[in-house]
Order: C-alpha cells, then sequence, then structure tokens
C-alpha cells in the first residue's frame, strides 16, 4: 500500500465530508459496511418490519420512513468529531484535486452556492459562518453504528446522523429491509447535501430523515420546498451506483453508461410534472404573494359564489383536503358561507376559467409559445406575468445539474448483491470479490474489519484524524487520562474484532481497553511525536509504549504489533 493508497484507505475509516467528496468511491463503500452490519439485519426482525413480511417494497419503506424518523435525529452539530484545518485537508489531496475546484464546490472550503443561497444565508444557517478562518469542523460521516451510539451521548435519546449518514442508511436499510434492488437506489451528493433516489413508482427521494414521493414533491408545501432546495439549486458532484461512481470534475467514471442514462431518465421524470390546475394550485401554496390575484368560484343553487384564493388556502391549514385535487369540493364545504361573496372579485383571475383554459389549450411551458399563451390569459390580473410564468415554469419542470455524460468511463465488475441473500452470504461473497473491486475492499476498511484488513489505515485515522479525545484529555496528567479511560464503560460499539475509532470513544463514553489504548496513543502521538510509539495487542491485553507504558484488557481477540517512528511512519507486525 504506498502513500496515496493509504491516504485513501484511511479516509474509509474517518469518512469526513471531504475524503467523500475527493474518493467517491467511498460513498458506496460505507453503504456496503451498513449492509455488513449486524444491527440493520435486526430491523427485520422489529414488530413493525415483521409484520410486513410478505409485503410490497413500497409499503415495506413507507413504514421505515416512520421508524426512521421515530429513532433518529438529524444531527447538525458540525463540531461533534472536532476541529481541523483548510491548510491541512487541502494539502493532503493535492495530488488528487486543485485547491481551487475545492474551494468552489465544499461548504467547508467557501462554497455557498448560487444565489438563492445568499438570499436564504445558508452558511448561517449551517453554522458554518463562524469558520471563516482557517480552523473548520471535522464533517464526518458515520456508520450505522456510530448513529446508534448517540444514544450514550449527553442531550441524545435517540440515534441520529447528518444527511450523508443517513443517505447511506437509507440506501442499506431500503435492501435489507424493504427488499429493494441496489440496482433500483442512486445515492446523490450535492455540495451541501446527500440524497438517494429510489426508482420505484414514479420516483421516491429520501431527505435527512424523510422520504418524498413525486406527489409530495409537487405539493408546494414548505417540507417540500425545502427538500427541493439541492436538486434545484446546486451542482450535483457525485452520483453513486452498485455499478460505480460518476464525478463531476473527474474526467473518468466506473458507472455504468447504460445505469447512468437510465437514472438521468428517471430522475428528469419524477422532476417535472404536467400544468394542471392541482398543479398550479401547489404553486400558488408555495408562492403564497401570488395568491392575491386569483379566486375561487363555486355554484351555489344555480348561482355563482366567489371567494379570495388566500382565504381558501388559509381553510387548508389543519385540513385533511386540498385545493385543486379530489378533495377540492370537501375543501369547499368546510368554508363559512360568510366568506363567499355573490359577485365576481375585480382585479382577479377566475380559477374555474383558468382550468378551462388549461384543459382546452395544455399550454407547454417548455415552449416559448406555451409560455406566451399562459402570459396572455394572466396578463389582465397579474402584475408581471412574464416573472410569474418563468417561476411556474421552473415549478413544474425542475433541471437537475448532473455530472456531465462527456465521460471516460472505465468498466468496473458491479456490486450485485440479491435481497434474498442472507447477510452471511453476502458478506462471504464481497469477500471474495475485495481484489476485483475497490470499492467493496474499501467497505472492509469502513466496517473496520480488523481481523482481514491492513492495520495501517485504521492507525493512521487513529493518531491524525481523531482531535475530539486529544481535547478531552486536555493537559491532564498521562497518569490521569489511563485513570479516565479506565473509568469508562468498558464495550465497543462495534461487534466481535472491529473497532472503534479514538473519537468515538471519546463522544459516547465506552469502547474496548483496545480502542482505549488507541485514544490514548493518539493522545502520546500528539503530545511527544518526536518519541517513537509502540502498542501491543495480545488478544485479552493490550500494553501502549512511549516514555511510560500503560496497560488495558481487552474483549476483543486481536493481535498485533503497531510501531509508530517519529516521522509517523508506521509498521504493524500480525
Amino acid at each position: 500500500m504506498d502513500a496515496k493508497d493509504l491516504e485513501k484507505y484511511s479516509s474509509a475509516i474517518t469518512l469526513s465530508d471531504m475524503e467523500v467528496f475527493v474518493f467517491p468511491e467511498l460513498m458506496y463503500s460505507l453503504v456496503l459496511a451498513n449492509i455488513m452490519s449486524p444491527l440493520l439485519w435486526r430491523w427485520r426482525q422489529v414488530d413493525c418490519f415483521a409484520k410486513l413480511e410478505g409485503k410490497t417494497s413500497y409499503r415495506r419503506l413507507m413504514r421505515m420512513r416512520q421508524y426512521i424518523m421515530d429513532e433518529f435525529d438529524f444531527n447538525l452539530d458540525l463540531e461533534t468529531w472536532g476541529l481541523t484545518k483548510q491548510e491541512t485537508e487541502v494539502n493532503r489531496f493535492r495530488h488528487v484535486i486543485s485547491p481551487e475546484q475545492i474551494a468552489g464546490s465544499n461548504a467547508l472550503f467557501g462554497y455557498t452556492g448560487d444565489q438563492y443561497y445568499f438570499d436564504v444565508d445558508i452558511r448561517k444557517h449551517f453554522g458554518l459562518d463562524k469558520y471563516n478562518g482557517d480552523v473548520i469542523p471535522y464533517w464526518k460521516t458515520e456508520t450505522v453504528e456510530a448513529m446508534e451510539a448517540f444514544r450514550f451521548r449527553p442531550g441524545y435519546d435517540r440515534a441520529a446522523g447528518e444527511c450523508v449518514s443517513l443517505a447511506t442508511l437509507y440506501a442499506a436499510a431500503s435492501f435489507i429491509v424493504c427488499g429493494i434492488p441496489l440496482e433500483d437506489i442512486y445515492l446523490i451528493l450535492t455540495p451541501l447535501h446527500s440524497q438517494n433516489f429510489i426508482d420505484m413508482q414514479d420516483g421516491i427521494l429520501t431527505n435527512n430523515r424523510r422520504l418524498v414521493t413525486k406527489t409530495m414533491w409537487f405539493n408546494g408545501t414548505e417540507i417540500s420546498y425545502k427538500a427541493q432546495r439541492a436538486l434545484r439549486n446546486e451542482q450535483v458532484t457525485i452520483v453513486a451506483h452498485p455499478t460505480g461512481y460518476i464525478h463531476c470534475f473527474y474526467d473518468d467514471a466506473t458507472i455504468d453508461p447504460k445505469a447512468y442514462d437510465r437514472f438521468i431518465g428517471r430522475i428528469g421524470e419524477y422532476l417535472r410534472t404536467e400544468l394542471s390546475i392541482t398543479s398550479f394550485a401547489s404553486f400558488l401554496r408555495c408562492h403564497r404573494q401570488y395568491q392575491e390575484h386569483f379566486q375561487i368560484c363555486r355554484d351555489c343553487h344555480g348561482q355563482p359564489q366567489f371567494l379570495k384564493a388566500e382565504t381558501l388556502f388559509h381553510y387548508e391549514h389543519g385540513s385533511p383536503y386540498k385545493i385543486g385535487d379530489a378533495t377540492h369540493d370537501k375543501l369547499l364545504a368546510e368554508v363559512s358561507d360568510e366568506d363567499f361573496v355573490r359577485h365576481e372579485i375585480p382585479g382577479r383571475v377566475r380559477c374555474d376559467r383558468l382550468s378551462d383554459f388549461l384543459e382546452k389549450d395544455e399550454p407547454d411551458l417548455r415552449e416559448p409559445a406555451g409560455r406566451e399563451a399562459l402570459r396572455r390569459f394572466l396578463e389582465p390580473h397579474v402584475p408581471e406575468a412574464g416573472r410569474f410564468v418563468e417561476l411556474l415554469t421552473d415549478f413544474v419542470h425542475i433541471r437537475p445539474r448532473l455530472p456531465g455524460r462527456q465521460k471516460s468511463f472505465k468498466a468496473v465488475e458491479p456490486v450485485k448483491l440479491s435481497v434474498d441473500q442472507s447477510r452471511e452470504e453476502i458478506i462471504a461473497q464481497l469477500q471474495s470479490r475485495r481484489q476485483s473491486n475497490p470499492t467493496i475492499d474499501l467497505a472492509f476498511y469502513a466496517y473496520r474489519d480488523m481481523d482481514t484488513c491492513d492495520w495501517r489505515p485504521f492507525v493512521k485515522a487513529a493518531i491524525e484524524r481523531n482531535p475530539v479525545s486529544l481535547e478531552r484529555a486536555g493537559s491532564k496528567p498521562l497518569d490521569e487520562v489511563h485513570a479516565w479511560l479506565g473509568q469508562l464503560e468498558s464495550v465497543s460499539i462495534y461487534d466481535g474484532n472491529r473497532l472503534a475509532q479514538p473519537d468515538e470513544v471519546a463522544n459516547y463514553g465506552r469502547g474496548d481497553g483496545l480502542e482505549k489504548a488507541f485514544l490514548l496513543a493518539n493522545v502520546l502521538r500528539r503530545r511527544d511525536p518526536d518519541r517513537p510509539l509502540g502498542l501491543i495487542a495480545d488478544r485479552d491485553k493490550v500494553i501502549v509504549r512511549g516514555k511510560q507504558e500503560f496497560a488495558f484488557q481487552s474483549a476483543k481477540t486481536l493481535s498485533a504489533q503497531v510501531d509508530i517512528a517519529e516521522d509517523g511512519t508506521i509498521q504493524v507486525k500480525r
């Protein structure tokens, strides 16, 4: 493993936002690591899922949405995994990607998005505005074990994770619990967000803890509009799939071109809808400033009655019925008679005539003629009708900025797993494909499989990218740090011979003796970098040697000798 590979493989351990951006295969490696995790396979035994055995994948997916919303929080604490420096991170990856490209596409390095993001002050929204100097937070992605372990952190009573963690969780759980083939799941990353497109029915997007169907996408509610934010306003940087990935900056892509073409077509269908009175009403629900230019007309015993559109939208709040869909008349029945008037309200478009126009003329807003026809219809009553039509066009026809198709597609062996396989069969199959597929090999590092992986990436990550444990140790004497570690619960968040990183031990207040030993090694390395450091794991006994010697007891059954030289060179004997 040369220096470049060591950087990539150690990145599979820490999985920061920056690392996933630079090494796009890591995104799918984490999905596979979660698929191998016993935690997700236990979800099958949860009552709400066990009762749905034999039901459709769609129904199970809808139930899983509620389960994730009940059991997981969205964690936006950027300092969960400590702080690093821009210069440090840029220098790590100069051999792969230029600092200019990083700054133009990563929120921690200056990216602010297009005009929409300036308008809503997105950096302040995410808490990035206070990081204007060289110091920036590690924005790390959690394994499912680390997400579950948030329950042990002060202030949390549920599992948690940020957007990339939730996207990879949804992808893995959709396969294991819902029986959705991996080939139907595409992971989509933008500079400020991560979500999945599931090729099922009319398409489904995951969005943090939620799912958004096509109907929900175009319903004009605040929640749906926020879910659209990334695909409406950001360049998609990475699309990942079991056949590979495509990256907006890299000339080479490994995704199957046919799979990518299918994704382009299917998400394009998902992101557009026909112009109808239903979609028109959804647009007005989203753009409230235009409601005052429309009125609703109903028949009352053969006589027309009129109602201000904004009044009817007000009645929607708290009602199961919606304007413009099959429940429209039921909503009208809830309106007080006093809100109707018997005369047409001047200066407003009548929605019954608008509906007739849309059905008869069928204006296609993708064509100049269609937009002009609608503009002329609205112009007598809607100020700046041209601008109105532009916004409406953008509402019903979203054009995502996807990585260009002009890439050099390099064929790699795809990940082929069946929803009918057991966990043991999947792990065995992935193990047999490690040499032929780098993404699969990296998955075992993200999975922390210390029995079969080279230890050097784990050690490199442990002593270079775990600032929280250093902060917790502070300036305490080493004997006090050792005593503090001894007081932490001696239970690993990972089963078997898988290992937590030092900051996972520090954040969750628990860890096996071997994991605690690596935390102490991190502290020793930082305090005395000019002194060689050694760690000896002999199954149940672990020794850390620096200027002093410290002992730990381990429930893991691992054996290895780790030597870290003054220059940071790592050697491992097993």
